[in-house]
């Protein structure tokens, strides 16, 4: 799943470390979903979209099965 994490941590002027303090994970798993080789769960994407003041959709691009 491609995510816009990297974008809204600019705009919010966070760092990794600061967002996962924010959200309650740690670095490591910040910089895996911006890397993409993680999805969150959908708490954490929940906390995300309400830190970011932004919708779900907004941040995470599903690209499921195309038929």
């Amino acid at each position: 799943m491609k995510n816009n994490i990297k974008v809204y941590r600019a705009i919010h002027d966070l760092t990794q470390e600061s967002l996962a303090e924010k959200v309650g994970v740690t670095r490591q798993t910040i910089n895996a979903i911006e890397k993409g080789k993680y999805d969150p769960s959908l708490d954490l994407a929940f906390k995300l979209s309400r830190l970011f003041k932004a919708s779900i959709e907004d941040i995470f691009l599903y690209e499921g099965s195309k038929n």
